[in-house]
């Protein structure tokens, strides 16, 4: 039987079906017509640049109004946005999680943005990477701009893991021993000292997409490369999950479920998280390290997240809109972007540009992260009706986050609920 649809799911229904029926909104009224970009971040640093973007283009478009730029709550982001679409209430343009999509690229929502950046005069299109363009594309048209490719790394309070008694992961990367087993023993050491362990950002026992930050060191996937199969009872996932439901339970290397801690404080030994984040630890307290992701039993891998910049296509300011965008993601803004976002040219993933943009972060730390990461990553996962599905695999993992949860039992659970929801 069919899970009950989620709010979530209907409005990403209600976005296929007005994207379907054609026709845009009222044309736009003469005179200064504004633009509203919904993203999830409020930032000060982060909106403070994106003003500063904003208001250079306007300098040499008087035809625009007032550019704004509408916060969403994360949590919610996808959500609101989709219902805003569906309402007629549609933005000019938008922010995309990676997550998300396959359904705005599969459902016309979003306007072709290929010959207008195209032709844009510095744009250099062909600098952006196929592997950072990809998610975007459909049919040889690109539908968003990946401004942020950001793989996963881990911030570490080397303070806490002196103050245990334990090797720092800098020193375990330098002897070849950086691995999850040796990550987690840390953790532990430092979460008997009274202070918590490894906090897997955002996830909050509820973002399980998050998880794909460990799950990859077993080489395990939520579902097949072709997104037919489910891949949470296969024997990488089983393993690696039984690892991460022990190192939370039984080494307590992770806070448990309802706890909340904050890393940035102090209060934590490492967090897996993005570099868009090390603006929180200017002025630490703590000496702290930036590095990549422990190797797991099949080796070395790295794990991205990545968002989409889109125009939508319903928008009577599209073409506006469009022109916007390809100013805002030119090669000078996408330098300027690149203190907080990991920027798609291939030009610009150099440790000379990186370090440039972001000051609190050493040239090493941003090789081994953002540019050997990016070499090899893979993307967090995404499927085309995501929202249902990560509802569903949600509530089929609640069971998980217990002490005496049977591991395997769940896992099956996942892929009973889910496989007849991807399946061909």
């Amino acid at each position: 039987m069919k899970p009950t649809r989620t709010l979530a799911a209907l409005a990403v229904a209600a976005l296929l079906t007005v994207t379907a029926c054609g026709g845009g909104q009222a044309p736009a009224e003469q005179g200064p017509q504004p633009l509203r970009m919904t993203i999830w971040t409020s930032n000060e640093a982060h909106l403070k640049l994106f003003n500063e973007i904003a208001a250079e283009y306007k300098k040499t478009h008087p035809d625009v109004g007032a550019i704004t730029f509408d916060s969403i709550p994360f949590e919610s982001y996808t959500t609101t946005l989709t219902t805003q679409i569906a309402g007629g209430n549609a933005p000019d343009l938008a922010w995309v999680l990676e997550n998300s999509a396959p359904d705005f690229v599969s459902s016309g929502a979003l306007a072709p943005l290929k010959g207008e950046l195209g032709k844009a005069q510095g744009y250099e299109l062909a600098d952006l990477t196929p592997a950072a363009t990809k998610l975007w594309e459909q049919d040889g048209e690109l539908y968003a701009y990946p401004f942020s490719t950001s793989p996963f790394g881990i911030f570490v309070n080397d303070d806490l893991v002196k103050k245990a008694g334990q090797k720092t992961p800098r020193e375990l990367i330098e002897a070849g021993e950086w691995t999850w087993d040796n990550a987690v023993a840390m953790n532990a050491a430092v979460a008997k000292e009274g202070k918590a362990g490894l906090i897997v950002r955002d996830f909050d026992y509820k973002s399980w997409d998050n998880l794909a930050s460990i799950w990859g060191g077993w080489g395990a996937r939520a579902w097949s490369e072709d997104g037919k199969t489910c891949g949470f009872n296969s024997p990488e996932m089983l393993e690696a999950m039984t690892f991460l439901h022990k190192a939370i339970f039984v080494d307590k290397a992770l806070p448990g479920p309802g706890t909340t801690v904050d890393f940035f404080a102090g209060d934590a030994a490492m967090t897996i998280t993005q570099i868009s984040r090390a603006s929180l630890l200017d002025g630490a307290t703590f000496g702290w390290d930036l590095v990549p992701l422990p190797a797991g039993p099949k080796g070395d891998y790295a794990v991205i997240g990545q968002a989409g910049l889109g125009a939508l296509k319903k928008s009577p300011n599209a073409a506006q809109a469009i022109d916007f965008l390809a100013f805002f993601t030119n090669p000078a803004n996408s330098a300027k972007l690149a203190a907080y976002f990991p920027p798609p040219r291939a030009s610009q993933l150099t440790t000379e540009t990186l370090a440039k943009s972001n000051p609190l972060l050493k040239p090493e730390q941003l090789k081994e992260v953002v540019i050997d990461g990016i070499a090899k990553a893979v993307v967090k996962p995404s499927h085309i009706g995501q929202a249902e599905l990560s509802q569903t695999v949600r509530a089929e993992l609640d069971p998980l986050w217990k002490a005496d949860a049977d591991v395997k039992a769940v896992l099956d659970g996942v892929c009973a609920k889910i496989q007849p929801m991807i399946g061909a």
